[in-house]
């Protein structure tokens, strides 16, 4: 299903077409033509499909099925839908819906018609000068050749990667290094980008980065789930170039050649002792590459930039992108999920639910078919537990909320006996959670034996050094509670254990010898 809302915000919110689209999620264009033409039968719109939970959306999208019509074949003019393709915000749906308005019934069905369009496309053999709208693309790569930094303090040599991001209508180029062509730095080398164009382009063109694309695939590339939270962040789509097909980002091919030449060049006599040193010096030359004149066209990037692309970027967010990494989780028998080493409560309904968790620096967050179920504050330590009461079964609940302090506090209801047997029942075990239970049954005799008794047969239990709940119950049961305590102390030493119950038990003294 996050396919599917990502076909519909690509359509609806970004604007896109039925190819681009195709190529940004992986899905056939006959598919994300499906998915358009359901929800306009269902008469969704994106307001109405952001915050509805996955099932429910299934439900709008797939309740019905309808079989196809068939009728004479009337064949269009495919050259001429081929040229209605090449303008903006013309898209296959859109060709096919003024088809079948004069041939209801002797047109193609959508998906035959779409498939006939790129039989008759594949047997084009054309090769055209990209022309790219302002602001509407940003192609972004690694270069080839790193960077070296010394460790002042060992000697050790370690290369820098350089990203690389170029505007396509303008050229207006950025770059910087990073340690690494992880998923942390490409991210944030992202963010960086767009703070310095100061905007967002429509689309954003990678290469089949593994950080980026978790299935690099010709037809079918499978986008990162953080990479495509990055674009939803800034209401961008990332369309990723074809594996082996550089002319689809010829852009930034040539801009990684132009800063490798223009800028790794001019800093290879230089010694660099940090990342920091070695930023402060790409960022000195990017300024002069952006403001350096073109060979054959009039301006600079920067001029180009201020008067092409500036205008048509769009906004950035008012916050700056969080990373977060995303995974699949699996409830465990305790109703928790494992990130990172570490155990986070959700929902005991979800045992054994694979669910995907999101987490950042601070916090973790479990979703649960596109809806959060659960939110943690990230812990610092593996193996830690953070368990939140609403999560836990009734039984479970209850159990958690026993603490000595309000076992004592249950007790004073009863009297000062009773709180003092309670303590001493826990101090007599080697963990007070251990004498939880006995303390909840000695409480409990009050409701039957009444408050004034309990805490006369307590007063007799601490007199006689009993430490158990049958001890009390045994006094209560045989109604010693009500008998007198004997005031002549023993001259022998009782015998300090909780299952002696001594001579004063019976109410009698041992004569001494």
């Amino acid at each position: 299903m996050r396919k599917i809302r990502e076909v519909l915000r690509l359509l609806w919110v970004c604007k896109l077409g039925q190819r681009q689209i195709s190529r940004s999620t992986g899905v056939s264009k006959s598919t994300v033509g499906n998915f358009e033409q359901r929800a306009k039968r269902a008469g969704l719109s994106w307001a109405a499909v952001e915050p509805m939970d996955d099932t429910d959306l299934e439900d709008l999208l797939f309740c019905e099925s309808e079989a196809p019509k068939r009728g004479q074949l009337f064949v269009p003019d495919w050259s001429e839908i081929h040229t209605e393709m090449q303008r903006k915000g013309v898209t296959l749906s859109l060709l096919w819906d003024e088809y079948k308005q004069p041939h209801p019934e002797d047109g193609y069905q959508y998906s035959r018609f779409c498939d006939l369009y790129r039989e008759w496309c594949g047997k084009l053999d054309l090769s055209m000068r990209q022309v790219h709208r302002a602001g509407e693309k940003l192609f972004v790569d690694y270069s080839g050749q790193t960077a070296p930094v010394v460790d002042p303090s060992t000697g050790e040599v370690r290369e820098a990667e350089i990203f690389v991001a170029v505007l396509g209508a303008s050229n207006y180029t950025y770059a910087e290094a990073t340690w690494s062509q992880s998923l942390p730095d490409w991210i944030s080398s992202h963010v960086r980008a767009f703070s310095f164009i100061g905007g967002v382009s429509e689309i954003v063109v990678p290469d089949n980065l593994k950080s980026g694309i978790d299935k690099p695939c010709r037809y079918e590339p499978d986008v990162n789930a953080t990479y495509h939270e990055l674009a939803v962040h800034y209401g961008a789509a990332v369309i990723p170039a074809r594996v082996r097909k550089p002319k689809d980002k010829a852009k930034v091919e040539v801009g990684v050649q132009i800063a490798e030449r223009w800028i790794l060049a001019r800093l290879r006599n230089r010694t660099f002792f940090s990342l920091e040193e070695l930023n402060n010096a790409i960022a000195e030359l990017l300024e002069r590459l952006n403001d350096r004149p073109f060979k054959k066209l009039s301006g600079t990037r920067r001029t180009r930039f201020e008067e092409i692309d500036k205008p048509a970027l769009k906004p950035l967010p008012a916050k700056r992108y969080e990373y977060a990494d995303w995974t699949k989780v699996r409830v465990g028998p305790d109703y928790h999920v494992e990130v990172d080493g570490s155990y986070y409560s959700v929902p005991y309904e979800l045992v054994k639910t694979q669910l995907e968790a999101r987490a950042t620096a601070t916090t973790v967050e479990v979703i649960h078919q596109g809806k959060r179920v659960a939110s943690h504050r990230r812990s610092t330590r593996r193996g830690q537990y953070s368990t939140l009461a609403e999560h836990m079964p009734r039984s479970h609940r209850a159990y958690a909320e026993w603490t000595p302090e309000r076992i004592a506090g249950w007790a004073s209801k009863s009297g000062p006996s009773v709180v003092e047997m309670v303590k001493k029942v826990m101090e007599s075990r080697a963990h007070p959670q251990q004498g939880f239970r006995s303390c909840l049954g000695i409480i409990r005799l009050g409701k039957t034996y009444g408050s004034d008794r309990l805490e006369a047969a307590c007063r007799r239990g601490l007199a006689i050094g009993a430490q158990s709940y049958k001890s009390i119950a045994s006094i209560l049961k045989q109604g010693l509670d009500s008998k007198p305590l004997d005031e002549h102390a023993s001259t022998h030493e009782p015998i300090d254990h909780g299952n002696v119950r001594g001579p004063r038990y019976y109410g009698r003294e041992v004569p001494s010898c």
